[in-house]
């Protein structure tokens, strides 16, 4: 009963896999730790992004002087997401404002063109990944599935030189094959879930992003109207 336990065990039956089913499962292990490795990485992203997305939302509301702000978020750490939108937008505006001969209607269109280009720029971060993500768990069982069609294959190859197949016979070679889809799903699942999850929370800062770029234009509109009225 204990060399059966032995012959049955995961370990035993990986090892006596053949070589095309051990090369599917290294490959479906390496997809795995990419994912894993991906997933804590974009997690970090993400997270630090909706915090500073909080916080400087916060500061942005309560601090009515656009330069005196621009020069509180100055620091190379702070110059990502909702801050890069902020700070071009900013300098776009002050470029523009260079130009005596630009109307009003000239500056604001010109700030939206550099606020969605840099919107355009953020959400590039955000998907980073995805795309990796999406693929190992789509494509993961299907290698899987390979692994494990080839593995009972040979299996029953294998009982073509026994004279009486029993159970005991034919279920380390089918075991052993399953094991490839086990690994498959199980490198799926996780990235799979990752992604829905991450593609909705990237989706959301996007949406924050244009609602804030509508409203630092409304801001800039403003000045630029008490601008010229203050010029007359």
């Amino acid at each position: 009963m204990q060399t059966t336990m032995d012959q049955m065990s995961v370990w035993m039956l990986i090892s006596n896999a053949s070589v095309l089913v051990k090369v599917v499962m290294l490959i479906l292990v390496l997809l795995s730790v990419i994912s894993w490795y991906l997933i804590v990485r974009h997690g970090l992203l993400l997270r630090g992004q909706e915090q500073l997305w909080n916080s400087f939302l916060k500061s942005f509301r309560q601090q009515k002087d656009l330069s005196l702000l621009q020069q509180e978020y100055r620091q190379p750490v702070q110059q990502k997401g909702v801050v890069t939108i902020f700070q071009q937008g900013v300098d776009e505006y002050h470029q523009l404002m260079t130009d005596e001969q630009l109307a009003v209607a000239d500056v604001i269109d010109g700030i939206e063109r550099r606020l969605l280009s840099s919107i355009s720029e953020e959400e590039e971060k955000l998907q980073q990944n995805l795309t990796f993500l999406a693929t190992v768990g789509s494509v993961s069982p299907y290698i899987g599935l390979f692994g494990t069609v080839w593995g009972i294959m040979n299996a029953f190859i294998g009982l073509s030189g026994v004279e009486q197949a029993t159970v005991n016979t034919v279920a380390p070679g089918i075991a052993e094959a399953l094991i490839a889809t086990a690994i498959g799903l199980f490198a799926a699942i996780p990235a799979v879930v990752a992604y829905n999850r991450f593609s909705a929370r990237a989706d959301k800062l996007s949406n924050r992003y244009y609602g804030f770029a509508n409203e630092l234009q409304t801001r800039i509109y403003r000045l630029l109207g008490h601008t010229e009225r203050a010029s007359r």
